[in-house]
């Protein structure tokens, strides 16, 4: 017999994953922090470096075909800059860039229309049930 669960418990549980996995996330992402500020400070890599890496990564990811086109030289170097911004500690800067990040996110996702998802009350899915009973089907909408 299938296991029912509430769309509570459900949505419950994959919050609490997704918040399980972005506390991971950032728990590397510091650790990785910490190590480049260590290398970057003794003079094992500079920007030019960065920027290097960043343009070959992309063209491995290109030749995989994980990405459709090489960005151009402008978006290598926005990425490249931004890592640095970490990899100095420049928290002012940081902050800046977060919420110059967020305010652009928030007017892609006003541009977007999205679709709405209805949850039809307890008694609507029951009726639902029971009207399929009778014809050994279920009714998914």
């Amino acid at each position: 017999m299938p296991m029912q669960i509430g769309l509570d418990d459900l949505l419950g549980m994959l919050m609490s994953r997704v918040e399980e996995m972005s506390l991971d996330t950032e728990n590397q992402k510091s650790k990785f922090n910490i190590m480049f500020r260590i290398l970057y400070r003794k003079g094992i890599f500079n920007e030019a470096d960065v920027y290097n890496a960043i343009k070959e990564e992309n063209k491995i990811l290109l030749e995989l075909g994980m990405i459709k086109e090489m960005p151009d030289d402008k978006t290598i170097k926005a990425a490249a800059d931004n890592l640095m911004l970490w990899i100095k500690g420049d928290a002012k800067e940081i902050k800046n860039s977060l919420e110059e990040m967020k305010k652009r996110l928030q007017e892609a996702a006003e541009k977007q229309n999205r679709p709405k998802i209805d949850v039809a009350p307890a008694g609507v899915l029951n009726e639902l049930d029971r009207i399929g009973a009778n014809n050994s089907k279920k009714i998914i909408l």
